[in-house]
């Protein structure tokens, strides 16, 4: 394409673009060079489309390479944010823009665009597949992130022309993810702004009434804020610290939320304004932090040190809380000059102080490269679900705890012991049993806290429990259980798949072995299955029905006959495929049925289960029957009540007498004596099978103190 002419385009696009240009000179002429090529190119490209305002497209792209000039970003970026657009909204192809501006450029382009082309169910699994795809770009190349959290400032700034509906919409999605997205990268500032832009998008008349509460109240505590801005400057002064000290006012959409969430009104949040102290070294920090102690009391538990402990995104700083004048709390925050860039710009600060003494934050670009990696390993087929996971990990608040080898680990807030397993290694999380916090043997489920020093039990035969999703944090975690259970489950479901269809096949009097290999080839091409296991998988889990699938591979040939009238057989410890149904409590040597409940697998009943008896009457074709295969060690868990006499010690006895018969308690429980002529024990015993218990409620029957033993059925 050739270059626009400049006398297209107005004359206050040319002040803005030579004023863009004018922002480039940290670069070099070449850069400069190809950097003025990709506006012309992008200009051409965007020369006949209009924003929603009136204003010409490539005022959009022109602003948001502005917002990376700022960040002093590399060349590349900066093309990169010029035609971040043209992909997407225009009929430039990724081979053109690779043939006139190279590889990188176009990788990074190509990462800015949105799936438009893909139809999706719902704005909110296009809005996950779209953000699982920056994500993913985000791990190869960070700077796509920048350019993507600033094309995203530019538009909620300039919204005035939408619809209300999707303007509210735009703001929520950004306060969601993108405000988040910002904090964990350090970009402090961004963040403030993005926040209140999208609080006066969402609640404009709440956020000018609290404007002008706050500029009232700026001017009603201007005396007491230099008061304190002075006392805090002359005692750094008279210890012989050099500090600048400032003020600084808290966000419009942090009042607001402090307000909303600890039912506050305006004039109850006393810490509207904090102060920051900026020294020149580390040790100034402490000592200047020290002074401050000795000009107002500190508040106690209000002390965080993030120097020692820095947050996940680079952000170090020394917060203390002072009682100031008149009871007034003064929130400080006291770091060096690179500890404030850092935590202004962030991950940013990267490339706008690589040339002066604070360096390259390289460390900070590691931190950033793994968190991006970590969040990519929570991924499954479901966007939705990543997205979730992702939401989940985008946390404010941290735990710092220890291994045992001295590694500090970062959780957030309400972490447990299962978050620190998954955090260490996949395979410790997938065998964890148990830990020891701070050197004490704790449960799974145990809450972290800073300093903990934690220990991960393992067991080779331990695997995760589908209850651990409600108890654990991290998306990591959630996820790698996810995928665990999935797998497992899907191999469980597809050995009873299996069972079931070969019993089928038995008894339509045909040997499952004397079935060839191309049949079953040919099965699985024709289901619509990807293989023949994931086949075996759907008939376990109910999706396909084993006659129906039987007889579709019978029909390609004659097969010699079988003996007919086999049952399925089970061990009733297959796993997530086989459940044994809690209402009867099944046991080897107790007469079973079975039928496949719709994403359950099969679920096992006994075959004089009471709740069982409508639907047996009903639907018999749908009940199969199913006998015990032995398994030897195996046991299972099963209820029963003990009727005794009110006497002491008669408790004891039972358990006594239960333990001396091999079985293991795992639970008791009384019923209310007031309601029976006798007490009622409720025990749930671990048992081998149908002879065993017998044998336990037989030794019980001749306690003297025993009135009855029985069986307990529960609801389903």
């Amino acid at each position: 394409m050739d270059p626009a002419p400049e006398s297209d385009f107005p004359k206050t696009e040319d002040e803005a673009y030579q004023a863009f240009v004018d922002s480039l000179s940290y670069l070099p002429a070449d850069d400069i060079a190809r950097i003025e090529s990709a506006y012309a190119f992008a200009a051409e490209a965007h020369a006949h489309q209009k924003r929603l305002s009136g204003e010409a497209y490539i005022t959009h792209p022109l602003a948001v390479a502005e917002a990376v000039v700022e960040w002093r970003m590399d060349a590349e970026a900066v093309m990169a944010a010029l035609l971040h657009d043209v992909l997407e909204d225009t009929r430039v192809s990724r081979k053109e823009l690779e043939e006139r501006f190279g590889s990188e450029l176009s990788d990074l382009v190509d990462g800015l665009s949105k799936l438009d082309k893909i139809e999706f169910a719902s704005y909110r699994e296009a809005q996950a597949e779209n953000f699982r795809k920056m994500l993913m770009a985000m791990a190869r190349d960070v700077r796509i992130v920048l350019i993507k959290l600033a094309d995203r400032r530019h538009n909620i700034r300039t919204m005035a022309a939408l619809r209300p509906d999707k303007r509210r919409r735009i703001a929520f999605e950004t306060l969601d993810i993108y405000a988040p997205i910002a904090l964990r990268l350090g970009l402090n500032k961004l963040y403030r702004e993005l926040q209140d832009t999208c609080f006066e998008l969402i609640h404009p008349i709440r956020a000018q009434v609290l404007r002008k509460a706050m500029r009232a109240a700026s001017g009603n505590r201007r005396e007491l804020l230099g008061k304190i801005l002075d006392g805090l400057g002359g005692k750094l002064r008279e210890e012989g610290i050099e500090a600048e000290v400032f003020g600084r006012e808290k966000s419009l959409y942090s009042i607001y939320r402090k307000m909303k969430d600890k039912h506050l009104s305006f004039l109850q949040v006393l810490d509207i304004y904090g102060f920051r102290v900026v020294v020149e070294r580390v040790s100034h920090c402490y000592l200047a932090l020290g002074a401050l102690h000795t000009l107002y009391k500190p508040v106690p538990g209000k002390f965080k040190d993030y120097i020692a402990l820095p947050k996940a995104n680079g952000y170090q700083s020394l917060h203390t809380t002072l009682v100031g004048p008149y009871g007034t709390p003064v929130e400080v925050q006291i770091r060096t000059r690179e500890m404030h860039q850092v935590a202004q710009e962030g991950i940013a600060a990267h490339w706008l102080y690589k040339e002066s003494e604070a360096g390259g934050d390289g460390e900070l670009e590691i931190k950033t490269h793994k968190w991006l990696q970590s969040l990519l390993e929570t991924q499954s087929g479901d966007s939705a679900e990543f997205f979730e996971n992702v939401k989940i990990d985008l946390f404010p608040d941290e735990v710092y705890v220890f291994t045992p080898k001295g590694k500090i680990l970062t959780l957030p807030s309400g972490a447990n012991a299962i978050d620190f397993a998954y955090a260490v290694h996949t395979d410790v999380g997938n065998h964890c049993t148990a830990a020891h916090i701070n050197h004490v043997l704790s449960p799974l489920g145990a809450k972290l806290r800073n300093g903990d020093v934690v220990e991960i039990v393992t067991d080779p035969q331990a695997q995760p429990h589908p209850s651990w999703l409600g108890m654990v944090k991290t998306g990591r975690a959630r996820g790698k259980i996810r995928h665990y259970l999935r797998t497992i489950q899907h191999e469980e479901l597809a050995a009873l798949g299996k069972r079931m269809l070969y019993k089928e096949l038995m008894s339509m009097g045909v040997l499952p072995v004397s079935v060839a290999d191309l049949n079953w080839q040919q099965l699985a091409q024709n289901s619509g299955s990807p293989s023949l296991h994931d086949l075996f998988a759907d008939i376990g889990l109910g999706k396909r029905l084993p006659a129906v699938v039987a007889r579709i591979l019978l029909a390609r040939e004659a097969l010699p006959p079988a003996p007919t009238g086999s049952t399925l057989t089970i061990h009733g410890t297959e796993g997530m495929a086989i459940q044994l149904a809690g209402c009867c409590q099944p046991i080897p040597g107790d007469p079973i049925v079975g039928a496949i409940s719709k994403g359950h697998g099969l679920v096992v009943h006994t075959l004089d289960c009471p709740n069982i008896s409508r639907s047996r009457l009903n639907d018999p074709g749908k009940w199969m029957e199913i006998e015990w295969e032995p398994e030897e060690g195996k046991l299972f868990e099963v209820d029963i009540q003990v009727g005794v006499k009110d006497k002491r010690g008669v408790l004891a006895q039972v358990a006594a007498t239960i333990a001396k018969a091999g079985s293991n308690i795992v639970d008791i429980s009384m019923n209310d004596a007031t309601e029976h002529i006798f007490s009622v024990l409720n025990f749930t015993v671990e048992v081998s099978d149908r002879a065993h218990l017998e044998q336990i409620m037989r030794t019980l029957r001749r306690i003297p103190e025993v009135i009855q033993v029985s069986r307990a059925r529960g609801e389903e």
